[in-house]
């Protein structure tokens, strides 16, 4: 098919309540969608980026710019685009996997609706369902976080994970635990807020029997992450460390890590996602589906992607009011701790235009 032009739409969305994390707080959600027309007919792409460079050194403004001035005008020169050419039609652009997994999912989009197949049945889906675990913020008070992870165990969610730093980490998990008992999977997620000096601190988590602890050191220091294994009992889950396939192959080698949080956005796109699933599976490893606060478009592809194989723990893939009272879409709704994969051609789902028309804040056409 030929890509004809790529509409960029800038997004605002509010929380429901503010989303607090080791490297900042959230009140608002901006990100960049992409509608990419093609012969064959469009596709929604979405930038997991954020707007500032704090999770990745990725935010929207760059994405925008990188896309614009770049990656789009390499697109609409091919004469024969897939979804499967676009990364390697872009690999002479060195980084920027979020922009590059946006447009991947815009063009992947197009091509499964015009072929009549759902992103789950592409990616080699084997659910029609997926289990939802849910991230809980850093808190002002403890008794507050028992209240939030009260309602979310009360709405079904299957898994709680608790934001993590420096100050906030044992007694919460220990006030969890005593709350709400040793039988709900409970993990934590550091977003790189420790290092090797803290390993003392991290193994008084151990007695909690975690499911896991999620990129507890910086993204660059998988080294770090294989000693900081040999201390604590707690497996250690990696999340920006995991930049591709490869990067997560040498990671298992390395005894870094023995679960992997994959996320699309992070690694360059869906398909290189699934790649990153193999290596895992080969490997023994087990993955979940972590979340970036997507809209029901990215939600869907997230949902899809859950419901490979080798995911086998409980995802990010909450609900749609877990962040926003109104969705772009229609919203994905939890039931039974679950949510539907979609079916339908493409994500299987699309924006509602009157509700995509109030959270936009500005949109271009990129045409050759």
């Amino acid at each position: 098919m030929k890509l004809t032009g790529v509409e960029l739409l800038r997004v605002r969305m509010p929380l429901v309540a503010p989303f607090r994390t080791s490297f900042g707080t959230q009140a608002e959600r901006e990100l960049l969608l992409l509608r990419a027309v093609t012969s064959e007919g469009e596709g929604w792409g979405e930038c997991g980026a954020m707007v500032d460079p704090l999770y990745s050194s990725e935010y929207v403004d760059g994405v925008e710019h990188v896309l614009r001035t770049f990656l789009v005008p390499a697109l609409l020169a091919a004469d024969d685009l897939t979804a499967n050419k676009v990364a390697p039609l872009l690999a002479k652009f060195k980084g920027h996997r979020m922009a590059k997994a946006a447009l991947e999912m815009a063009v992947l989009d197009a091509e499964l609706r015009a072929h009549g197949m759902s992103f789950a049945t592409a990616l080699g889906s084997t659910k029609d369902s997926v289990p939802c675990g849910v991230s809980v913020g850093i808190m002002e008070t403890i008794p507050h976080l028992l209240d939030v992870v009260g309602g979310y165990l009360d709405a079904g969610y299957v898994r709680i994970k608790l934001k993590i730093e420096p100050g906030w980490d044992v007694e919460p998990v220990r006030a969890v635990r005593e709350r709400f008992g040793d039988d709900i999977l409970l993990q934590v997620d550091a977003n790189t807020a420790y290092t090797l000096s803290d390993v003392p601190q991290l193994q008084r988590l151990d007695p909690f029997e975690l499911l896991l602890i999620e990129q507890p050191l910086e993204e660059e220091d998988v080294l770090g992450h294989a000693e900081l294994a040999k201390h604590i009992r707690t497996p250690i889950c990696l999340d920006e460390s995991v930049v591709s396939a490869r990067s997560a192959a040498d990671a298992i080698k390395l005894g870094a890590c023995r679960i992997v949080n994959i996320k699309p956005s992070r690694v360059g796109g869906y398909l290189e996602a699934r790649r990153v699933h193999d290596v895992c599976a080969a490997h023994g490893v087990p993955v979940w589906c972590g979340g970036m606060i997507e809209t029901g478009l990215g939600r869907a592809a997230n949902v899809a992607l859950a419901s490979l194989p080798g995911f086998t723990l409980p995802g990010d893939t909450s609900a749609s009011d877990r962040f926003y009272t109104s969705d772009i879409t229609e919203p994905f709704v939890l039931e039974g701790g679950r949510l539907p994969v979609p079916s339908g051609p493409g994500l299987g789902v699309t924006p509602i235009p009157e509700r995509l028309a109030e959270v936009t804040t500005a949109k271009s056409w990129l045409t050759s």
